[in-house]
């Protein structure tokens, strides 16, 4: 049994790899507390991952309390998040770093 699953490991891998290689992919540049773009539309009831860049020079943090995804960024850094499909609306994010600057949103349509 446990021998079948180290076999199965690398597979799962790969085909979680290529489920995500074909979803609908948009960059976010933050630098410090500024969202390049501000603004992103997506499509509505339709999964996507959202490439985000700290290109600043201290910590930032992606957080979007209505999408409950949150990722905390170092300077330098390049991850991602993959959000639900969302249904048309406007959904904000936020920099919980600087609080003091404007959200950026995006817009399902």
């Amino acid at each position: 049994m446990q021998r079948a699953l180290l076999y199965a490991l690398p597979l799962l891998a790969v085909f979680s790899g290529v489920a995500q290689a074909g979803l609908p992919t948009y960059e976010l540049t933050i630098r410090d507390g500024h969202f390049e773009p501000a603004t992103i539309e997506v499509p509505a009831r339709q999964r996507f991952k959202i490439v985000v860049i700290n290109a600043g020079s201290g910590p930032t943090e992606f957080e979007s309390t209505p999408l409950r995804v949150e990722k905390v960024l170092s300077p330098g850094v390049t991850s991602f998040v993959v959000i639900h499909p969302l249904k048309p609306g406007r959904y904000p994010f936020f920099d919980e770093f600087h609080l003091d600057l404007p959200e950026g949103e995006i817009i399902a349509k």
